[in-house]
Protein backbone atom coordinates (compact mmCIF):
# COMPACT_ATOMS: atom_id res chain seq x y z
CA UNK A 1 0.00 0.00 0.00
CA UNK A 2 1.42 3.57 -0.98
CA UNK A 3 1.97 6.47 1.48
CA UNK A 4 -1.04 8.99 1.26
CA UNK A 5 0.10 12.67 -0.02
CA UNK A 6 -0.18 13.33 3.86
CA UNK A 7 1.98 10.95 5.28
CA UNK A 8 4.68 11.76 3.16
CA UNK A 9 4.99 15.44 4.23
CA UNK A 10 4.23 14.20 8.03
CA UNK A 11 6.94 11.70 7.41
CA UNK A 12 9.23 13.57 5.02
CA UNK A 13 12.18 13.80 7.47
CA UNK A 14 12.39 10.21 8.07
CA UNK A 15 11.73 9.58 3.87
CA UNK A 16 14.98 11.27 3.11
CA UNK A 17 17.01 9.64 5.22
CA UNK A 18 18.51 6.97 2.87
CA UNK A 19 18.51 4.12 6.21
CA UNK A 20 14.54 4.63 6.07
CA UNK A 21 13.02 6.03 3.14
CA UNK A 22 9.57 5.10 1.73
CA UNK A 23 10.29 1.50 2.47
CA UNK A 24 11.40 1.99 6.44
CA UNK A 25 8.14 4.15 7.08
CA UNK A 26 5.99 1.70 5.47
CA UNK A 27 8.00 -0.77 7.84
CA UNK A 28 7.31 1.47 10.46
CA UNK A 29 3.51 1.89 9.67
CA UNK A 30 3.21 -1.83 9.82
CA UNK A 31 4.76 -2.64 12.90
CA UNK A 32 3.31 -3.04 16.09
CA UNK A 33 5.84 -2.13 19.40
CA UNK A 34 4.14 -2.95 23.17
CA UNK A 35 5.29 -0.79 26.06
CA UNK A 36 4.68 -2.09 29.36
CA UNK A 37 4.34 0.96 31.94
CA UNK A 38 3.16 4.30 30.92
CA UNK A 39 5.57 6.23 33.61
CA UNK A 40 8.92 7.67 33.42
CA UNK A 41 10.51 5.78 30.61
CA UNK A 42 7.37 4.16 29.12
CA UNK A 43 6.27 8.17 28.39
CA UNK A 44 9.11 9.16 26.27
CA UNK A 45 8.76 6.17 24.54
CA UNK A 46 5.40 5.81 23.55
CA UNK A 47 5.40 9.68 22.08
CA UNK A 48 8.55 9.46 20.06
CA UNK A 49 6.88 5.72 18.68
CA UNK A 50 3.66 7.50 17.62
CA UNK A 51 5.35 10.29 16.65
CA UNK A 52 7.51 8.40 14.06
CA UNK A 53 4.48 6.37 12.71
CA UNK A 54 4.61 2.99 14.41
CA UNK A 55 1.66 1.91 13.05
CA UNK A 56 0.09 -0.41 16.48
CA UNK A 57 1.23 0.43 20.33
CA UNK A 58 0.11 -0.99 23.21
CA UNK A 59 0.27 0.25 26.64
CA UNK A 60 0.33 -1.56 29.64
CA UNK A 61 -0.36 -0.14 33.19
CA UNK A 62 -2.86 -0.38 35.96
CA UNK A 63 -2.28 3.19 37.57
CA UNK A 64 -4.27 6.42 37.24
CA UNK A 65 -2.35 9.49 36.41
CA UNK A 66 -1.01 11.57 39.97
CA UNK A 67 0.29 15.24 40.70
CA UNK A 68 3.72 13.57 41.64
CA UNK A 69 3.95 11.44 38.35
CA UNK A 70 3.65 14.85 35.69
CA UNK A 71 7.70 16.24 36.43
CA UNK A 72 8.71 13.06 34.07
CA UNK A 73 5.77 11.72 32.86
CA UNK A 74 5.31 13.90 29.98
CA UNK A 75 2.53 11.87 28.15
CA UNK A 76 0.18 12.91 30.87
CA UNK A 77 -0.94 16.29 31.43
CA UNK A 78 -2.31 18.31 35.12
CA UNK A 79 -5.74 18.19 33.27
CA UNK A 80 -5.45 14.54 33.67
CA UNK A 81 -4.57 13.61 37.16
CA UNK A 82 -6.64 10.80 38.61
CA UNK A 83 -7.27 9.47 34.65
CA UNK A 84 -6.12 6.11 34.05
CA UNK A 85 -2.20 6.06 32.56
CA UNK A 86 -3.53 4.07 29.66
CA UNK A 87 -6.49 6.70 28.74
CA UNK A 88 -4.32 9.42 29.00
CA UNK A 89 -1.50 8.25 27.18
CA UNK A 90 -4.12 7.02 24.29
CA UNK A 91 -4.98 10.26 23.81
CA UNK A 92 -2.43 12.06 24.02
CA UNK A 93 -0.68 9.88 20.82
CA UNK A 94 -3.95 10.12 18.86
CA UNK A 95 -4.03 14.06 19.14
CA UNK A 96 -0.16 14.00 17.73
CA UNK A 97 -0.56 11.13 15.30
CA UNK A 98 -4.12 9.53 14.37
CA UNK A 99 -2.22 6.92 11.87
CA UNK A 100 -1.71 5.51 15.11
CA UNK A 101 -3.63 2.52 16.31
CA UNK A 102 -3.66 2.23 20.52
CA UNK A 103 -4.26 -0.67 21.94
CA UNK A 104 -4.63 -0.57 25.84
CA UNK A 105 -4.43 -2.67 28.92
CA UNK A 106 -5.56 -1.26 32.02
CA UNK A 107 -4.26 -4.20 34.30
CA UNK A 108 -0.98 -5.60 35.97
CA UNK A 109 1.28 -7.61 33.93
CA UNK A 110 1.49 -10.95 35.47
CA UNK A 111 2.19 -14.80 34.82
CA UNK A 112 -1.11 -15.33 33.74
CA UNK A 113 -1.36 -12.56 31.54
CA UNK A 114 1.90 -11.53 29.99
CA UNK A 115 1.85 -14.66 27.50
CA UNK A 116 -1.29 -13.35 25.84
CA UNK A 117 -0.67 -9.74 25.68
CA UNK A 118 2.86 -10.26 24.09
CA UNK A 119 1.96 -12.44 21.53
CA UNK A 120 0.49 -10.07 18.86
CA UNK A 121 3.69 -7.68 19.33
CA UNK A 122 6.88 -7.52 16.71
CA UNK A 123 8.83 -5.71 19.94
CA UNK A 124 8.85 -4.91 23.86
CA UNK A 125 9.32 -1.75 25.55
CA UNK A 126 9.84 -2.65 29.73
CA UNK A 127 9.47 0.97 30.79
CA UNK A 128 8.33 -0.78 34.61
CA UNK A 129 10.01 0.49 37.79
CA UNK A 130 10.20 -2.94 39.94
CA UNK A 131 12.38 -6.02 40.02
CA UNK A 132 9.82 -8.72 39.69
CA UNK A 133 7.97 -6.89 36.69
CA UNK A 134 10.98 -6.95 35.15
CA UNK A 135 12.38 -10.44 35.75
CA UNK A 136 8.54 -10.97 34.19
CA UNK A 137 8.99 -9.24 31.23
CA UNK A 138 12.62 -10.60 30.27
CA UNK A 139 11.48 -14.60 30.85
CA UNK A 140 8.24 -14.40 28.85
CA UNK A 141 9.94 -12.67 26.00
CA UNK A 142 12.65 -15.24 26.05
CA UNK A 143 10.11 -17.71 25.92
CA UNK A 144 8.28 -16.24 23.44
CA UNK A 145 11.29 -15.55 21.84
CA UNK A 146 10.53 -11.93 21.00
CA UNK A 147 13.03 -8.76 21.65
CA UNK A 148 12.69 -6.13 24.07
CA UNK A 149 14.44 -3.20 25.60
CA UNK A 150 15.78 -2.99 29.34
CA UNK A 151 15.67 0.18 31.05
CA UNK A 152 15.99 1.39 34.27
CA UNK A 153 16.33 4.80 35.98
CA UNK A 154 17.15 6.28 39.46
CA UNK A 155 18.71 9.57 40.92
CA UNK A 156 20.69 11.25 38.15
CA UNK A 157 21.70 7.71 36.83
CA UNK A 158 20.22 5.57 34.10
CA UNK A 159 20.77 2.30 31.53
CA UNK A 160 19.35 0.10 29.28
CA UNK A 161 19.80 -3.00 27.26
CA UNK A 162 18.17 -5.11 24.30
CA UNK A 163 17.39 -8.37 24.07
CA UNK A 164 17.50 -10.36 20.71
CA UNK A 165 16.29 -13.84 20.70
CA UNK A 166 19.69 -15.70 19.80
CA UNK A 167 21.97 -12.66 19.44
CA UNK A 168 22.96 -11.81 22.95
CA UNK A 169 22.48 -12.55 26.76
CA UNK A 170 18.91 -11.69 28.09
CA UNK A 171 18.18 -10.03 31.56
CA UNK A 172 18.51 -13.21 33.51
CA UNK A 173 22.16 -13.61 32.02
CA UNK A 174 23.51 -10.81 33.84
CA UNK A 175 21.19 -10.00 36.58
CA UNK A 176 20.60 -13.79 37.63
CA UNK A 177 17.71 -12.74 40.20
CA UNK A 178 15.82 -10.07 41.94
CA UNK A 179 17.69 -8.63 45.04
CA UNK A 180 16.37 -9.21 48.19
CA UNK A 181 13.14 -7.56 49.47
CA UNK A 182 14.25 -3.87 50.76
CA UNK A 183 17.92 -4.33 49.60
CA UNK A 184 17.54 -1.63 47.00
CA UNK A 185 15.73 1.60 47.85
CA UNK A 186 12.36 2.67 45.82
CA UNK A 187 11.92 5.81 43.35
CA UNK A 188 9.94 7.50 46.35
CA UNK A 189 12.58 6.66 48.97
CA UNK A 190 15.96 7.62 46.40
CA UNK A 191 14.65 10.10 44.22
CA UNK A 192 15.04 10.86 40.31
CA UNK A 193 15.41 13.81 38.60
CA UNK A 194 12.30 13.91 35.66
CA UNK A 195 14.77 14.33 31.87
CA UNK A 196 16.67 10.75 32.54
CA UNK A 197 13.26 9.76 32.04
CA UNK A 198 13.25 11.52 28.45
CA UNK A 199 16.93 10.48 27.95
CA UNK A 200 16.81 6.46 28.48
CA UNK A 201 13.39 6.22 27.11
CA UNK A 202 13.88 8.13 23.98
CA UNK A 203 16.86 6.08 23.20
CA UNK A 204 14.35 2.69 24.15
CA UNK A 205 12.01 4.26 21.54
CA UNK A 206 15.30 4.48 18.84
CA UNK A 207 16.16 1.11 19.49
CA UNK A 208 13.00 0.07 18.52
CA UNK A 209 12.94 1.78 15.42
CA UNK A 210 16.19 0.13 14.45
CA UNK A 211 14.99 -3.10 15.17
CA UNK A 212 12.01 -2.63 12.94
CA UNK A 213 13.81 -1.08 10.08
CA UNK A 214 16.87 -3.19 10.99
CA UNK A 215 19.56 -0.83 10.53
CA UNK A 216 22.12 0.23 12.54
CA UNK A 217 23.77 -1.29 16.26
CA UNK A 218 21.29 -2.08 18.63
CA UNK A 219 22.12 -2.45 22.37
CA UNK A 220 22.71 -6.56 22.41
CA UNK A 221 25.26 -7.55 24.32
CA UNK A 222 25.93 -4.29 25.67
CA UNK A 223 24.61 -2.34 29.03
CA UNK A 224 24.80 1.53 28.34
CA UNK A 225 25.03 3.63 31.49
CA UNK A 226 24.48 7.22 31.90
CA UNK A 227 25.58 9.69 34.39
CA UNK A 228 23.96 12.69 34.10
CA UNK A 229 26.12 14.80 36.74
CA UNK A 230 29.21 13.64 34.90
CA UNK A 231 27.27 14.06 31.36
CA UNK A 232 28.84 10.48 30.63
CA UNK A 233 27.76 7.70 28.31
CA UNK A 234 29.13 4.01 28.75
CA UNK A 235 29.03 0.95 27.16
CA UNK A 236 29.75 -2.28 29.39
CA UNK A 237 30.02 -5.52 27.41
CA UNK A 238 27.72 -8.11 29.02
CA UNK A 239 28.84 -11.83 29.89
CA UNK A 240 26.65 -13.87 27.64
CA UNK A 241 25.77 -17.82 28.98
CA UNK A 242 24.46 -19.24 26.44
CA UNK A 243 24.46 -22.50 27.59
CA UNK A 244 23.95 -22.11 31.43
CA UNK A 245 21.56 -18.96 31.54
CA UNK A 246 18.67 -20.44 33.64
CA UNK A 247 15.99 -19.27 31.00
CA UNK A 248 17.73 -18.66 27.53
CA UNK A 249 19.83 -21.36 28.08
CA UNK A 250 20.40 -24.55 26.32
CA UNK A 251 18.87 -26.80 28.96
CA UNK A 252 16.76 -24.20 30.94
CA UNK A 253 15.59 -24.81 34.60
CA UNK A 254 13.08 -21.56 34.74
CA UNK A 255 10.25 -23.27 32.43
CA UNK A 256 7.48 -21.46 34.16
CA UNK A 257 6.64 -17.73 34.86
CA UNK A 258 6.88 -16.23 38.22
CA UNK A 259 5.76 -13.78 40.26
CA UNK A 260 8.18 -12.59 42.56
CA UNK A 261 6.89 -10.92 45.85
CA UNK A 262 8.58 -7.62 46.28
CA UNK A 263 7.49 -4.04 47.66
CA UNK A 264 6.98 -2.12 44.10
CA UNK A 265 8.47 0.91 43.67
CA UNK A 266 6.30 3.90 44.76
CA UNK A 267 6.99 6.27 42.83
CA UNK A 268 4.01 5.21 39.81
Amino acid sequence: MALTDEQIERYSRHIILKEVGAKGQKKLLNAKVLIIGAGGLGAPAAMYLGAAGVGTIGIADADEVDLSNLQRQIIHQTADVGKAKVQSAKETIHAMNPDVEVRTYREFITSENIMDIIADYDFIIDGTDNFPAKFLINDACVMAKKPFSHAGIIRFKGQLMTYVPGEGPCYRCVFKNPPPKDAVPTCKQAGVIGAMGGVIGSLQAMEAIKYILGVGDLLTGQLLTYDAIKQEFHKIKLPWNGKGCAVCGEHPTITELIDYEQAECTDK
